[in-house]
This record gives structure tokens, sequence and C-alpha cells, in this order.
């Protein structure tokens, strides 16, 4: 083997390696993985309604801008003459505030707007209550361990040093 070709097999092997490391130029992960949260969907919905589209095409916009293929199925089937409940069937539970929303402006006419802002206030609500509780869970269940290294610690360092003085 020659040299130059040594050193073309040595660069084309020096190309690949760091794929096969799994160094950190790997392409981004496609972006179906990250989800958009809930209550901004919803608010999607709401601005979408605001500029005056009808519910499917709502739900087809909302579907396509957050690569929610459910959604767009969804707004097909309503478009078709499907019943509400028979073209939501097929879309996952995280999405079902969406469907509560539009539920009764679809059903009896009623204004989703109003139905859209007070569901995305509710998850954002329930999301603080829960921000709080995991919160308060995680301080009680730090009190032990620090106290066990805490109070060691001040006994050493705070009272050990007094009554070595004084004695």
């Amino acid at each position: 083997m020659t040299a130059s070709a040594f050193l073309a097999a040595l660069a084309a092997a020096a190309g690949t390696l760091p794929w096969a490391l799994g160094s950190r130029s790997r392409p981004p992960e496609p972006a179906r993985s990250r989800r958009i949260d809930r209550a901004v969907i919803v608010d999607l919905a709401a601005a979408s309604l605001a500029s005056g589209a009808a519910i499917p095409d709502i739900l087809d916009a909302v579907g396509h801008a957050c690569e929610e293929e459910e959604l767009c199925v969804c707004a097909t089937a309503l478009r078709l003459g499907v019943d509400w409940d028979d073209a939501w069937a097929g879309v996952p539970a995280r999405l079902e505030a969406l469907e509560r929303a539009l539920a009764p402006a679809w059903r009896d006419g009623i204004a989703p707007a109003p139905l859209l802002r007070a569901q995305a206030s509710r998850i954002r609500h329930s999301r603080t209550q829960e921000a709080k509780e995991a919160a308060e869970r995680l301080a009680v269940s730090l009190v032990l361990p620090l106290g066990l290294c805490l109070l060691p610690a001040f006994v050493l360092i705070g009272l050990v040093p007094v009554v070595i003085d004084m004695i």
C-alpha cells in the first residue's frame, strides 16, 4: 500500500470516526419527539378562532403546526360529517382539553373563545398546583437527610470547639 492510499484510507476512517464514537455532531432528533405544551395548543386554537376560522380549520391548522396528525384526521372527519365523538376517537388523551373546550361550540353553537381561554387557564393552574405539591413533597423528603448531615456538622464545628475552649 502506498503512502497516499494509506493517507486516503486514514482520512476516510477519520471522517466516519465521530459518528461511530457517538460524538455531539449527530443530527438532531426529529421534532416529533418534542411535545408542545397542552396550554399552548389550546392558545393556538383560540388564536385561530380569533382569525375567524371554523372548528375543522382550527383543528387542521393546529394539527399541522404542532405535528399532531390525529388532529388533522379529526378535522377531515368532521368535514366529512362524522359525529363529534367518533371523529375524536383517535385523538390522544393529552389533547382532551381541546376537545372539551370545542365540543359545546360544535354541538350547541356556544362561543368557543371563552371556553378555550378557560381551558388554557385551567391547564396552567393545575400545572402550578402540581409543581407546588411536588415542591412540598421534596421539602418533606429532604428534612431527614439534611438533619442527619447538618446536625453532626453543627455539633463538630460549633459546639465542640466551645466545649474544648471551656475546658
